[in-house]
């Protein structure tokens, strides 16, 4: 199946121009046809995990959900925290500390989690836009369905730029979240890109709300998708 370049823009939820600087600079699949770009739909979808990206529209959606597994965007950032006031350049001193209070994994993963987070490369920062990125680890580890965390680090003043912003805005908010499968992996990656995209959870971390608040939003999404994920029943 093969979209166009409106499509897309609309699935990321991006300009078209966005898009073309995806093409340029991060590799994004496409084909020129007849004066024209197009796009195969899996090909896409793969690129867009890679790149710790989500789409917001129906045109790259699965017919059935994505959203799979047991991974809730609440009790992951109870379990994470929110921290605030943080400094650009103690965000890996937090992550450090998020990763040693990981729920459900042992001291020796979680140094091995914490070592990987250090190196070169062992964070993707998953800009996303609006001031949001979605950093997590490089490398996916099993950990086990009971472990997993979410940590929002709100910052002090704007990341320096780990790789460039779709809309060239500077990153001060950071989602930074650990999955307990590949398979949640991408569960998670797309609930968050979700609730930063319905509901009020991405006004409320910029207007710097109340913790309370801000967990608040997070059960609300949680909630807006399991109920958008019932089956429908007929009469």
């Amino acid at each position: 199946m093969y979209l166009n370049l409106i499509q897309i823009a609309e699935s990321f939820g991006v300009s078209e121009s966005v898009v073309e600087g995806w093409i340029r600079n991060d590799g994004m699949p496409h084909t020129p046809d007849r004066g024209r770009i197009i796009f195969d739909r899996a090909q896409v979808v793969q690129w867009a995990a890679a790149h710790g990206l989500a789409t917001r529209a129906g045109f790259l959606s699965s017919e059935i959900s994505a959203f799979t597994t047991d991974c809730h965007l609440d009790p992951l950032l109870r379990a994470g925290g929110i921290w605030r006031e943080i400094p650009a350049t103690g965000v890996q001193d937090v992550l450090a500390k998020v990763v040693a209070a990981l729920p459900g994994a042992t001291p020796p993963v979680r140094q091995l989690l914490a070592q990987r987070l250090r190196a070169a490369g062992g964070v993707t920062w998953a800009a996303v836009g609006g001031g949001f990125a979605l950093p997590h680890p490089s490398t996916r580890i099993a950990l086990g369905r009971d472990s997993g965390t979410v940590a929002l680090l709100l910052l002090r003043e704007a990341l320096p730029e780990a790789e460039p912003t779709p809309d060239g805005l500077p990153v001060t908010n950071l989602f930074f979240f650990i999955a307990p499968s590949p398979r949640a992996h991408l569960d998670l990656l797309g609930r968050i890109t979700r609730a930063l995209a319905k509901g009020p959870l991405r006004e409320l971390v910029e207007k710097r709300a109340p913790d309370a608040e801000i967990l608040a939003a997070a059960a609300a999404a949680d909630a807006a998708l399991a109920l958008g994920n019932q089956p429908e029943v007929k009469a």
